[in-house]
């Protein structure tokens, strides 16, 4: 068994609407203030209010990188998520629900998926009980997992007698009271809770004290009724010194771009890249660090492609400049992003996967867009791709990604899956000191310049060519989507058609020859291993907490993680591949895009493929049993994840 005093697993679930974020935060919060470690992830469904969603918080008093699939304590405050989710509870474990919800039939549950209900139904009839929350709890006890029925309406009805203030204005602390019995049945000091709450609604204090009340009810309850002792489960601060962060995937992407100098976004409403954008939004007044004065412009434009020729003209003015967007969205800026490759232009895409095709599934994550990342668009148009597995890569690559663009003047398309923006961690404050600006060659008009031109499109042995600003006096030249002269002039001369895609070829060449290795490919785990699994994205977390635990078995393995997806870093990949026995590809697709690239480019076929298309991020239980099949022999080539329970 694991340490319960070192680690717990909690989840709150309710419906879109119900404050299920906010409870999740104010417990992340308090942890995070208490010196404590997590990892969250949230899922929900793609509507605005009223379909379930949930929230998990790993908690440690190590750095943790990724969910379970399993849950040690489960607080929920409506029928549905006690349904959902009480069969995830482990052993030991305990349930936390409402007590008007002790005996509700699941065909009474609206928008229980019908799937599920009778995947319920059938589990519950095979063990002679009732299809209702009341099997489902007596199920509970058989597995030895505790339950506490909390009478959440009573303890409203105490908030607003004792602040003589309206029941329907007390109920709005539901989400605090969940997230206080939780910590109160976990001996969790509340000075934490009160912290986390001032922290949340800083300014206001009706509203603060109004909540703080609410705990404070919520720890009496829980002390006079329920033994806390039973449950052995238990949060303790830890003290340090360390500056630490608490942040999501969106926020993380965001902060690197204006540590990276950006000074102009623009984009058009999509799940769930939108959440970035109106981060930046909310903060208007961080100076350009290109310039060292002046304000980071957010536009939304009226349509994905208008958001990429925006950015784009941003760019050639000399911004640093960028737009993020989904899958859907990105298609739509195919056409943007050949005529961004054919002008050289340095703008930067943040890209974030989510499930499709169409429009797919907006709220969850998938890893469907790697190929089309790399060759999507008419022709071959250069760009550089890279892909982040963790919020601090996030925002470092999300500076980096301007360095590149603007050194190589080519797009960069940043890689983010749904499950980083929906993932929160604790990480070290950032260290903005190791962040430099690369603003690459730039043009200095000379004294024989042709009448004011600028041959932008020299043709030159790196391929680069000095790059003027729109407006610059003597940087005149001309741009079109079509093949042009080196002073932008529409052509269709055969050689200088050769010397203008070889010159853009060139460009991509440099950059594989100038990026260094530890930016292309990082390794985990044991490097001399054999047992070798090859990753990118969000998939790194949950590999590394499997490695972790094969450790505990005497089983050695590494985690070879490509960051630079294109051009494909052979140099650096194929010298790891000599000692590869099995190679194991993990990823969160159906048809294996990274393992069919890697064949491509260096001919070496993986072994086994891992994958995942369920649209849930993979949790480092589910990977750890699949390495196990795999290291013991008994693993099919292609191993699916699944969890019908997410």
């Amino acid at each position: 068994m694991r340490k319960q005093e070192q680690e717990l697993d909690w989840r709150v679930g309710g419906p879109q609407g119900s404050g299920v974020d906010t409870a999740a935060g104010i417990f992340a919060r308090a942890c995070a203030i208490g010196g404590l470690y997590l990892f969250g992830r949230r899922e929900y469904f793609s509507n605005i209010k009223g379909r379930h969603s949930y929230y998990d918080v790993r908690v440690s008093h190590r750095v943790v990188t990724s969910h379970r699939d399993t849950v040690d304590l489960l607080t929920t405050f409506e029928a549905e998520s006690l349904i959902r989710h009480a069969l995830a509870v482990v052993p030991s474990g305990a349930i936390i629900y409402n007590a008007n919800d002790a005996d509700v039939a699941l065909d009474r549950i609206v928008f229980l998926d019908s799937r599920l209900r009778e995947d319920l139904t059938t589990y519950l009839a095979e063990r002679d009980l009732p299809p209702t929350t009341a099997g489902l709890l007596e199920d509970a006890h058989r597995r030895n997992v505790l339950t506490y029925a909390v009478p959440y309406a009573e303890i409203s009805s105490a908030l607003a007698e004792k602040l003589g203030i309206p029941k329907a204005t007390a109920s709005r602390t539901l989400n605090t009271v969940a997230v206080a019995i939780s910590t109160a049945l976990l001996d969790y000091d509340p000075q934490y809770l009160v912290k986390a709450l001032e922290k949340i609604f800083s300014g206001r204090e009706r509203i603060i004290n109004m909540n703080i009340e609410a705990v404070n009810l919520a720890y009496q309850f829980v002390h006079a009724e329920f033994d806390t002792h039973e449950f052995g489960f238990r949060l303790t601060p830890e003290k340090t010194s360390e500056r630490r962060l608490l942040i999501n995937g969106h926020q993380a992407v965001a902060m690197g771009k204006l540590a990276g100098g950006m000074s102009f976004q623009s984009y058009y409403p999509i799940s769930p890249a939108t959440d970035e954008s109106v981060f930046l939004e909310a903060h208007p007044t961080f100076p350009s660090r290109t310039e060292g004065r002046g304000l980071t412009v957010v536009v939304q434009t009226e349509d994905e492609l208008s958001a990429l020729a925006m950015a784009s003209g941003a760019a050639l003015t000399g911004a640093r400049s960028a737009t993020a967007t989904s899958g859907p969205g990105f298609s739509l800026m195919a056409e943007g992003l050949g005529w961004a490759g054919m002008n050289e232009v340095p703008v930067v895409i943040t890209l974030y996967q989510r499930g499709g095709p169409s429009t797919g599934m907006p709220t969850r994550s998938e890893q469907g867009d790697l190929l089309f990342a790399i060759f999507g668009g008419h022709g071959e148009s250069p760009r550089i791709v890279i892909a982040s597995g963790d919020l601090m890569e996030a925002f470092y690559d999300a500076a980096q990604a301007f360095n590149y663009a603007e050194r190589y003047q080519m797009p960069v398309i940043h890689l983010v899956d749904k499950a980083m923006t929906s993932m929160m961690q604790v990480v070290p404050v950032f260290d903005l000191e190791s962040i430099k600006l690369d603003r690459g060659e730039r043009y200095t008009p000379t004294s024989d310049q042709d009448n004011g031109r600028s041959p932008r499109f020299a043709i030159t042995e790196s391929g680069i060519s000095p790059r003027p600003f729109l407006g610059q006096p003597g940087g005149k030249y001309w741009m079109t989507g079509v093949e042009h002269t080196e002073y932008g002039r529409v052509t269709e001369d055969p050689v200088i058609r050769e010397q203008m895609m070889e010159k853009r070829a060139r460009k991509l060449e440099l950059a594989l020859r100038e990026i260094p290795p530890e930016e292309k490919i990082r390794i985990y785990g044991y490097p001399g291993s054999p047992f070798t699994i090859m990753s990118w994205g969000s998939n790194k977390g949950g590999i590394l907490d499997a490695l972790e635990r094969l450790h505990e078995d005497g089983i050695t393995a590494r985690l070879i993680q490509v960051r630079l997806l294109w051009p494909f870093p052979v140099d650096v990949i194929q010298p790891q591949l000599e000692q590869a026995d099995p190679l194991v590809v993990v990823e969160s697709n159906y048809s294996g895009q990274f393992a069919a690239l890697l064949r491509q480019n260096t001919g070496r076929a993986a072994d086994y493929l891992v994958v995942k298309y369920s649209g849930r991020p993979m949790s480092g239980q589910a990977l750890y049993q699949a390495f196990k099949a795999i290291h013991k022999g008994t693993s099919p080539s292609r191993v699916v994840l699944r969890n019908p329970y997410e």
